[in-house]
């Protein structure tokens, strides 16, 4: 089943986050549930999740960006991209993106965006497959605080 977020799904949610670039399960703080509860209360940005058998197995974040450009249409940021590593190949993730472009489309973008850290063929391959393409715009990073 492919569905946003919910409030019980925190947990779950930040186990599967464990297994992007080896993030710590955060403790349950103040200030890290209230985070989760604005990111919850936020119109503009989804949690799209794919479960099965009542478990969280795949996940991206689709944040819909307000826009004074291309005719006022909002564009889209596709982030945190990760299926569970007993739940791969199995099209949960590109289930995923799709529920997010329809997201995007519903909400009249002009366009989605997301970036990768990865090097590897199979992953690049993977987001071609999704539609997205590597050779329109140049994308650059600059970290803050490592």
């Amino acid at each position: 089943m492919i569905r946003e977020i919910t409030p019980e799904d925190f947990d779950g949610l930040m186990r599967l986050y464990t297994q992007l670039h080896g993030n710590p399960l955060p403790e349950k703080t103040p200030e890290v549930l209230s985070l989760w509860n604005n990111i919850l209360a936020d119109k503009n940005h989804h949690i799209i999740v794919a479960e099965e058998n009542g478990q969280i197995a795949s996940s991206c974040v689709c944040v819909i960006v307000p826009n004074l450009t291309h005719a006022q249409r909002p564009y889209a940021l596709i982030e945190n991209v990760v299926t569970d590593e007993k739940h791969r190949k199995k099209g949960l993730a590109t289930a995923c993106l799709d529920y997010a472009k329809a997201l995007a489309e519903k909400e009249n973008c002009y366009k989605m965006m997301l970036l990768t850290g990865s090097k590897e063929e199979a992953t690049l391959n993977f987001y071609r497959k999704a539609g997205y393409n590597s050779s329109d715009k140049t994308a650059f990073i600059q970290w803050l605080n490592p």
